[in-house]
């Protein structure tokens, strides 16, 4: 089984350190370089070409923000290409809002647990979003509030009508949905992995996953990004 390549753009050292040790604690990840700004954070992208990048907004000679969305131009519509899990203190609603927009596929607090950080990198390799709770919150009320902004935050598939009223396409019987199926899609929008929801719902990871597949089937949803913002529109989950 390969192992998931992750590149750390962060600078302050221990935090670096700090990160770095707790991403090798587990056999599945490795660290393939570190950068302290910007500037060598894209010459390391482009030369290790990891997996995951994890990339902290505070960046001395650069936003973070704006390296992911360089990042993410010269990437392209390349599936393939690297994924980026911002990481940070801020947890203000514009700088959520601006990660996502620059193309962030995920987005962690620095406080978050050793677990959690590692579950993040899983997810967003994976090619899910991994929300931090915390941001979960903002970009739900953003999706609820605003929805012509959403289109950033989420998938360009996600398309919201300019006068903000909901389309006949995003108008969801909740009868579509099983009660099991409506309590995972609640945990999915609060950002839980597969594992959490297995767990907080006494069911195996395997189970989730068959309900998570009939969920984006049913909502017609390309990810689990996608099908939570349907559901919020639609007033399946509040």
């Amino acid at each position: 089984m390969s192992k998931i390549r992750v590149a750390l753009i962060e600078d302050h050292d221990l935090t670096r350190v700090s990160i770095r040790t707790a991403l090798q604690q587990k056999g599945e990840i490795e660290v393939v370089g570190e950068a302290p700004n910007a500037a060598e954070g894209l010459k390391l992208l482009s030369t290790v070409q990891p997996d995951v990048a994890i990339i902290d907004i505070g960046l001395p000679d650069k936003d973070g923000i704006e390296l992911t969305r360089e990042i993410k131009s010269e990437a392209g519509s390349d599936d393939g290409s690297t994924k980026v899990l911002i990481l940070t203190l801020r947890d203000s609603k514009e700088a959520v809002l601006a990660a996502f927009a620059a193309g962030a596929d995920s987005y962690c607090m620095k406080d978050v647990k050793y677990d959690n950080l590692l579950e993040a990198v899983r997810v967003t390799y994976n090619g899910n979003a991994w929300i931090d709770p915390a941001i979960a919150r903002i970009v739900l009320q953003q999706a609820k509030t605003n929805p012509p902004k959403i289109d950033g935050i989420t998938s360009e598939t996600v398309k919201a009508p300019d006068n903000g009223e909901q389309t006949e396409e995003e108008i969801i019987d909740p009868y579509t949905l099983t009660e099991r199926e409506l309590e995972v899609l609640q945990l999915i929008v609060e950002g839980c992995s597969n594992a959490v929801i297995a767990e907080r719902l006494y069911i195996t990871v395997g189970t989730v996953k068959t309900h998570v597949r009939n969920i984006l089937n049913k909502l017609c949803a390309d990810d689990r990004t996608q099908a939570a913002v349907r559901a919020l529109r639609s007033g399946l989950v509040g």
